[in-house]
């Protein structure tokens, strides 16, 4: 039973990808695709391509002050490659890549697994708050739009209902949670006291505003990587800041839904700059460009590492 459900694990989102794949293909011809390959400026995707490469360098370097505090000192080569080895293997088997990280810090590092896959439960806990604060920045941000939106959409009967219907959800949710003693509310409360525990012990680091600093780095070069990397097409040249804020919060998710985001990826994007009603054409191809650009990187570095981890410590162990 547990072996189905491993199986199903991997097979599901491969095989939502490879729906999303055929999709999306089917809704741009192949050669327009390929024109829009052609004519974009790779000044702009070359330097988002460096902007998420920064964001890795500086989650290898941040994942350094939350080991620090358990008595080790990673070299930060490691650290490096441990992150790039992780994001390929996310792209076979979804969250394996995790585990594969922690692995390999115990495998070079010495560092209990336990303790390594610990850190990186807590660097997650971390991300989830950075995105969370860009959703409810957007929100703030482009409450008139995203009001106005659902205006149109709905009547304002309907939007009250609505928000009265979430509330009701909201408290009858929050009573099962504090109440039940049932597996799920139990999995929920777990979820959320780890969320909290690991968010406070963020202030408990020696080096905390360090690690904070390089938290709010690395999200600061996802949205820079998604919003430079618009430029390559002239299509997108007066896209709006609520297009980029809402287009990157799709496409984040989007990656947790198929290996590596394969094949959701643009589909999430079309989905978000439809809204401001910008074509799907140039905009299913930004997401093809952009997702193919980073997945590239990552398949070169990752495999590179992979290859390059037990020649870089067999060299330390001679010396």
């Amino acid at each position: 039973m547990n072996n189905s459900k491993s199986i199903l694990k991997v097979l599901i989102p491969l095989l939502l990808g490879v729906i999303l794949v055929c999709y999306s293909i089917s809704q741009i011809s192949i050669s327009k695709l390929v024109q829009y390959f052609k004519d974009a400026d790779y000044f702009w995707v070359i330097l988002g391509v460096a902007f998420g490469i920064l964001s890795h360098v500086s989650r290898a370097y941040r994942w350094l002050f939350m080991v620090e505090p358990l008595g080790y000192k990673p070299k930060f080569a490691n650290s490096f490659m441990a992150v790039y080895a992780a994001y390929l293997i996310n792209f076979t088997i979804p969250r394996a890549g995790e585990l594969a990280r922690a692995s390999i810090l115990t495998n070079y590092e010495n560092i209990p697994f336990e303790k390594g896959f610990g850190t990186i439960v807590a660097e997650r806990v971390a991300d989830t708050l950075m995105l969370l604060i860009i959703i409810g920045f957007a929100f703030a941000l482009e409450f008139e739009f995203i009001f106005n939106f659902f205006i149109t959409k709905f009547n304002l009967s309907t939007i009250i209902m609505g928000v009265l219907i979430l509330l009701l959800l909201a408290i009858l949710l929050y009573v099962f949670i504090v109440r039940s003693g049932s597996k799920i509310a139990l999995k929920i409360k777990e979820f959320i006291g780890g969320l909290v525990e690991g968010a406070l012990s963020i202030f408990k680091m020696k080096k905390k505003w360090a690690f904070i600093f390089h938290t709010v780095f690395i999200w600061v070069m996802y949205l820079s990587m998604f919003y430079i990397t618009t430029f390559a097409l002239s299509e997108l040249d007066q896209i709006p800041l609520a297009a980029v804020l809402i287009g990157f919060i799709l496409a984040s998710f989007s990656i947790a839904a198929t290996n590596g985001g394969i094949g959701s990826f643009p589909e999430a994007i079309v989905i978000a700059f439809a809204l401001f009603n910008i074509t799907e054409d140039p905009s299913r191809a930004f997401g093809w460009i952009m997702w193919s650009t980073q997945t590239l990187v990552i398949i070169i570095l990752g495999g590179f590492s992979l290859v390059y981890l037990p020649i870089y410590n067999r060299k330390r162990v001679s010396i």
